[in-house]
């Protein structure tokens, strides 16, 4: 089978090979900022949102964590605590500026002794085979070119017994999708603007929602990755899916 030459980036059609630039250039714009506008955008429910994605981690003292699209790094820093000074938590993303941002507010919060900060590309994981406990990605699947090849990646540095959580918007239900329509095209470019000056970042970001798999796609493909016992828990009527699978 012939490889596409082009893929989306929002609505737009891009080369494959220009896809990772343009999602930088999005991050880089947003990285100083990008805590704030979560809080906005979501009214600090992104908040709750991970709270359920840690509380179902499973994640125990001694465990290895690997936090893909990591960002900022709220999440590393709660499995940071929860795996304790025996364990060990990677923060990985692809975005140098958000990467920096994260390793700096982690450190800056003294959370350092049990973190790794790694850029990495998630279709291709710097990591041996079977090494960590627990895989998350949040709000970061999306905005990868290749999904398939990022699961089977993540598959394969997963150990068996070990969990993949994907946390990542989806398709609202359909009482819900008008409202969620107009408030991501018109609320989010305006928030985008004034707040970080970009609005054209935040038009992607609303764009690039609409692009990804919805839930039932995406536990698909997981399973076409590998994965076993693959299930969903629809989280704000379905604005956001919390996708868990097994490796075994």
């Amino acid at each position: 089978m012939t490889k596409p030459q082009t893929t989306h980036f929002g609505y737009k059609e891009v080369p494959v090979s220009e896809k990772a630039n343009h999602v930088a250039d999005v991050f880089h714009s947003v990285a100083s900022r990008y805590d704030l506008m979560n809080d906005l955008m979501s009214l600090g429910v992104h908040r709750f949102w991970k709270w359920i994605t840690i509380q179902q981690s499973g994640v125990r003292p001694g465990a290895s964590v690997l936090d893909i699209a990591g960002g900022t790094g709220d999440l590393t820093a709660k499995f940071a605590d929860l795996v304790g000074p025996q364990g060990k938590v990677v923060l990985a993303d692809i975005n140098a500026s958000m990467l920096n941002v994260g390793r700096d507010r982690l450190i800056d919060r003294g959370k350092a002794g049990n973190i790794a900060y790694v850029q990495a590309n998630a279709e291709s994981l710097p990591f041996p085979d079977n090494y960590f406990d627990v895989i998350t990605i949040a709000f970061g699947l999306r905005n990868v070119t290749d999904k398939d090849k990022a699961l089977r990646s993540m598959f394969r540095v997963l150990r068996p017994g070990g969990q993949l959580m994907v946390l990542e918007f989806s398709k609202p239900a359909g009482w819900l999708a008008p409202i969620y329509d107009q408030y991501s095209f018109r609320v989010l470019p305006t928030l985008g603007k004034q707040f970080t000056g970009d609005a054209e970042s935040y038009q992607y970001l609303a764009e690039s929602i609409r692009m990804h798999p919805d839930q039932s796609t995406l536990k698909q493909m997981m399973q076409d990755a590998g994965f076993e016992r693959s299930t969903y828990q629809n989280m704000s009527a379905g604005i956001v899916a919390l996708h868990r699978g097994y490796k075994f």
